[in-house]
């Protein structure tokens, strides 16, 4: 069962009212903005850790909360989560999150990155697709899900995903597809990397016992790099 998540410490305007997430700020108080998009699970505390460690390597990074404070526990609830989740709300949500970050003090990028998980990396590339030259850098780990867009014609981001070779959730050969579907109808900078390793691969949390503590490592340095060069 879902329960609520107490991680929302910060509020943004978005479609018409507020909307919630989790902020973390860099030790210097101000750097580049990167917005993390959760997994199919909702706000956890690996997504606040992810988010804390982005500040930790000094980026202003916002977890939005698109489950409205839920988490799951088991597959079946975060399965109906995510079917319930109205992708264009969601959508609208998000580009609250990059209206917010952009007007933050301490944001010093003039553009903002993205990085997001399973549905999240879906979503990460709906909104590099929607929000144009907003998002500065775009970064799907294995991204699957409602949001994924038919067209990526709208994104001029430069795009990094993370990928497994053993992934059943999003086999390889469709990544690669996807990689030069990006490419071909966007035109911009395009970068897959492919792991000897099955989903959620970076997710030390994750219940399917597929945690892959090297690649995850890999994966990661990988995007902390990507995200300062790409936004500085």
């Amino acid at each position: 069962m879902s329960e609520q998540n107490p991680r929302q410490n910060t509020t943004f305007p978005s479609n018409g009212g507020e909307a919630h997430g989790y902020l973390a700020l860099p030790a210097s108080g101000t750097g580049p903005g990167v917005i993390v998009i959760q997994e199919w699970w909702g706000l956890t505390d690996h997504i606040a850790d992810v988010t804390d460690r982005l500040a930790a390597e000094g980026f202003v990074a916002l977890a939005p909360d698109l489950f409205g404070g839920k988490v799951a526990h088991d597959a079946d609830e975060a399965g109906k989560l995510m079917t319930e989740l109205p992708v264009d709300r969601a959508a609208r949500d998000l580009a609250g999150a990059v209206d917010f970050l952009l007007t933050h003090d301490a944001v010093t990028s003039a553009s903002v990155g993205a990085v997001g998980f399973c549905m999240g990396g879906g979503f990460v590339l709906l909104l590099a697709a929607q929000q144009g030259d907003r998002i500065g850098a775009a970064v799907p780990f294995y991204g699957v899900g409602p949001a994924v867009p038919d067209t990526y014609a709208g994104i001029t981001a430069a795009v990094q995903g993370h990928y497994g070779e053993k992934d059943d959730f999003y086999p390889a050969a469709e990544a690669r597809k996807q990689e030069e579907q990006i490419r071909r109808e966007s035109g911009a900078e395009v970068e897959f990397f492919y792991y000897p390793a099955g989903h959620a691969f970076h997710n030390d949390t994750n219940a399917l016992g597929t945690y892959d503590a090297g690649n995850a490592t890999l994966a990661w340095q990988r995007t902390v790099d990507f995200l300062r060069a790409k936004l500085a």
